[in-house]
């Protein structure tokens, strides 16, 4: 069994090689070839952490995978990342164990980063004057380090809470090339950009319908647990067309939870990347739409990025 560690893994990964993976995962996932169990959830309310549990296989496939995923997001405090987690990949011919990747939550991270990259080329409208970022994190890195592929838009707003958190934000997308403004009220991000990301962890809702023009599109990354929210349900409901990795899992726990439950949803279409990806269209038909991504995180991501670092080692 080959045991990797975080500097290896990271070593072995290609985002324009995984990309393609990730997309042809979606795309499987879609049209319903990947076994996918129901997310295994904790919460630990007292130490503000999580922890998931998610695992696939891609029919036809050599491999399947587990994999356990933490947030416990006090240990900034701590000098501790907030992330951790590691995957175990399986022979689905002997049940075998042939792969232990120690990642520490990198391929996580990355993984959903990239599906934002994805996003992006299906829903990003033609003319972004600057990209907002809600968060200061690990994922908020990430996620404006992946679209730059996408769009040559290089002027930046990010929401934080933590003025320090937000100067060290600062200065390392400045440093990656971006000019930035920080700023601790979402309005003034909201005001100012036509694409948004969301990568927090927060229970309450931080964007407002409100607030939101016509035109923009919303990334929200955050949710991916029961109790998460960035959206305020007002907003959800005001899209003009939503986008989610998976409809039952997104609909269970994703931010468009709340308003599908109250059927404030019957007439905006909701789609799959898998579905957008298969039929090689985009979500967003007129440029003053809203449209929104509801990304929760599913386990074929999970295969198809362990596939493409175990390729490379």
């Amino acid at each position: 069994m080959h045991i990797l560690n975080r500097q290896q893994i990271l070593a072995a990964f290609d985002a324009e090689t995984i990309t393609p993976l990730l997309k042809q995962g979606f795309i499987a996932y879609s049209q319903q070839r990947v076994q996918q169990p129901p997310v295994q959830h904790f919460l630990f309310e007292r130490a503000d952490g999580d922890c998931c549990i998610k695992s696939a296989w891609l029919e036809g496939d050599e491999l399947f995978v587990v994999k356990i995923s933490t947030g416990f997001y006090r240990n900034a405090e701590h000098g501790l990342p907030s992330n951790q987690g590691l995957m175990m990949a399986f022979s689905a011919q002997t049940g075998e164990p042939q792969a232990l990747l120690q990642d520490e939550g990198w391929l996580t991270a990355l993984r959903t980063a990239l599906a934002g990259r994805i996003v992006a080329e299906l829903c990003a409208p033609p003319n972004i004057q600057a990209i907002g970022i809600v968060g200061t994190g690990l994922q908020a890195r990430l996620q404006l380090q992946c679209l730059k592929p996408v769009t040559d838009c290089r002027e930046v707003w990010v929401w934080g809470r933590d003025e320090q958190a937000l100067a060290a934000y600062r200065r390392d997308a400045e440093a990656e090339g971006f000019r930035v403004r920080v700023t601790q009220n979402a309005a003034e991000l909201s005001a100012h950009c036509q694409l948004i990301v969301t990568t927090t962890p927060s229970r309450e809702p931080i964007l407002q319908a409100a607030d939101i023009r016509p035109g923009t599109h919303i990334t929200a990354v955050g949710a991916d647990t029961p109790g998460k929210q960035e959206l305020a349900t007002e907003l959800v409901a005001r899209a003009d067309a939503l986008l989610v990795d998976a409809l039952a899992q997104c609909a269970d726990y994703g931010e468009i939870a709340t308003a599908y439950r109250q059927n404030r949803l019957i007439s905006t279409p909701i789609v799959e990347i898998g579905a957008v990806l298969a039929q090689g269209g985009r979500v967003r038909r007129e440029p003053q739409h809203i449209t929104i991504a509801d990304l929760t995180g599913l386990a074929i991501q999970d295969l198809q990025i362990a596939k493409g670092v175990l390729a490379k080692v």
